[in-house]
């Protein structure tokens, strides 16, 4: 029987919450999961109430409180963590698999917004704008984007258009999020300097288990940038399916080639 004693421990304000999940890792216990878009409290036994979690939160979500609740299980929270250590799931990096996510896109300025930057940039003779004026929304709607990164079953992959990209691209061309982004879900490779024999074994995985409906392959005009393509080929032809591919070229000064 559990032992209910009056002590320290965390309380969470959900409406302050906005389920970063910084809090998460801060806890040594393990007591914090981000729960439907919250940090939660998953376990009383789990806290020990010394509040570390306290100044990791950005939002001022987490504050201490005394009140009944069930004592704190040193032993209990042993056997949790090893548990966790043994059956938690990890993206090649050593992040768990949770950091994997799907978020709503911005939407994009309106004519009038952007007429208003560009006016501004005129009439100010400056070459960047205030954010709050000038500011572009991001089209990415997902995390992670490097496919070494990226779980073949991502939510954000299945039936959807996808974009492989060069890791150059984006900084090669300016309207990458504009023209590249919009609707599509994104991975990010480099076939020089990354193992190109498992990102095709990634790739082929991907486009197999998540029903991927079209491909778009986005690389610099190097030779080597071009191997992007061939792995996106062979992909295809080993997952199987028949997934229309796109080519596109794009010039080291920014212009689109092809």
């Amino acid at each position: 029987m559990t032992t209910k004693v009056f002590r320290k421990i965390i309380v969470i304000n959900e409406e302050k919450c906005n389920g970063c999940g910084v809090c998460v890792p801060a806890c040594a216990e393990g007591a914090l999961q981000i729960i439907e878009g919250k940090a939660k409290l998953i376990s009383e036994t789990y806290c020990d109430g010394l509040g570390a979690c306290l100044g990791e939160c950005p939002q001022g979500a987490i504050t201490i409180e005394e009140r009944e609740a069930e004592d704190f299980d040193e032993e209990a929270v042993k056997h949790y963590l090893q548990e966790k250590e043994q059956t938690e799931e990890r993206l090649p990096c050593g992040c768990p698999a949770t950091m994997v996510t799907q978020f709503e896109k911005e939407a994009a300025p309106t004519g009038c917004q952007s007429a208003n930057v560009a006016r501004f940039i005129k009439e100010e003779g400056v070459g960047v704008a205030p954010v709050d004026v000038a500011h572009q929304p991001s089209m990415l709607g997902h995390w992670p984007v490097q496919l070494t990164l990226v779980p073949p079953t991502a939510p954000f992959l299945q039936g959807a258009d996808v974009v492989l990209a060069a890791d150059c691209v984006p900084f090669a061309y300016a309207g990458f999020h504009r023209d590249f982004l919009r609707d599509h879900a994104l991975l990010v490779a480099c076939p020089k300097l990354d193992d190109f024999q498992a990102h095709q074994r990634k790739l082929t995985e991907i486009l197999r288990q998540s029903q991927v409906k079209s491909l778009s392959v986005v690389y610099m005009e190097v030779p080597c940038c071009s191997g992007l393509v061939h792995m996106a080929k062979q992909a295809i032809q080993e997952s199987g399916r028949d997934i229309p591919l796109r080519e596109v070229m794009v010039g080291i000064r920014g212009d689109m080639m092809s």
